[in-house]
């Protein structure tokens, strides 16, 4: 029996890298039957057939899991953005790093187009809130070496919204994977989706990368979220000043006496982090315990 990871699901088949090699697979009858399917990312066993094929034996045990994209074991996301066309709207990164903070995931902020925009606004709320962040241009080539040291010896999933330019960058990465790249809409300020399916590519011996659907996958609702209790724990800028407030179940909302909206007052915290921080508290708490997805 050989062990591999799956570096792609399609019409199911499973296609697991292993040796140097990759092998077309096909789930043994216990997996459809049970709770759990094979997802990219995988570590599985599977035994050898004829030629390049094989069938899957075995999922070894997770780090984490996301359903939207369906992608297991992730090492850190990186979170193309851009203020050039399309922009983004930093709510929608802080949600995808709170989905990410609450499975044990790393986050990357890449702020692509910089030759068009230097994206000042973005790297300053994300680089004071402790996140790795780094300005690219996949058409210049700008700070691509700067996000190949990042990802080095890691899984990564690569996520943004739809045209800012994921494709392009793992195609500047290396051109060998040739994805298919889509014009940006300036009419609509968005692209077109070029990436249907999740897959992992072998960047070098010791890094895969994936290319995922757009923000849409992670944004589907409350669920993929942690409890309201353990929002504040996603924002790692809150820490040094929750110790500051006066009451220890404080919810930093609104009142006096909350450590956290002292520093939003002084400039410690950027009040776009603390206005996402309610709006994913809210949404949180609008879901039942019963309701969860147990990822």
């Amino acid at each position: 029996m050989a062990e591999g990871t799956i570096i792609k699901a399609l019409s199911g088949f499973y296609y697991v890298h292993s040796g140097g090699q990759v092998f077309t697979c096909r789930a043994r009858g216990k997996f459809r039957h049970g709770k759990c399917s094979p997802l990219v990312g995988d570590r599985v066993r599977f035994t050898r057939l004829e030629g390049e094929t094989g069938a899957l034996d075995e999922i070894l045990p997770r780090a984490n899991q996301f359903v939207r994209p369906a992608v297991a074991n992730v090492d850190q996301l990186v979170i193309i953005v851009s203020q050039a066309i399309p922009v983004t709207d930093p709510f929608l990164i802080d949600r995808i790093i709170t989905v990410a903070s609450a499975r044990g995931c790393g986050c990357i902020v890449c702020v692509n187009k910089c030759d068009l925009d230097a994206g000042d606004e973005l790297f300053d709320i994300y680089t004071s809130a402790g996140y790795p962040t780094v300005r690219v241009s996949a058409e210049t080539g700008e700070g691509i070496e700067r996000l190949r040291q990042l990802i080095f010896g890691k899984v990564s999933a690569f996520t943004g919204n739809s045209g800012v330019g994921k494709s392009s960058i793992l195609n500047a990465l290396s051109p060998n994977f040739s994805i298919d790249t889509g014009a940006v809409s300036e009419k609509l300020g968005r692209g077109r989706h070029t990436t249907r399916h999740v897959e992992l590519f072998a960047l070098d011996e010791h890094t895969l990368i994936a290319d995922t659907p757009g923000f849409s996958s992670f944004d589907a609702d409350g669920n993929d979220l942690c409890r309201k209790e353990e929002v504040a724990d996603c924002f790692p800028e809150f820490a040094p000043h929750i110790d500051n407030c006066r009451f220890p179940d404080c919810a930093h909302l609104k009142g006096r006496g909350c450590g956290v909206l002292e520093a939003v007052a002084k400039g410690e915290i950027h009040p776009s982090r603390h206005a996402s921080y309610v709006r994913l508290y809210e949404q949180a708490g609008s879901v039942p315990d019963w309701e969860r997805k147990n990822e």
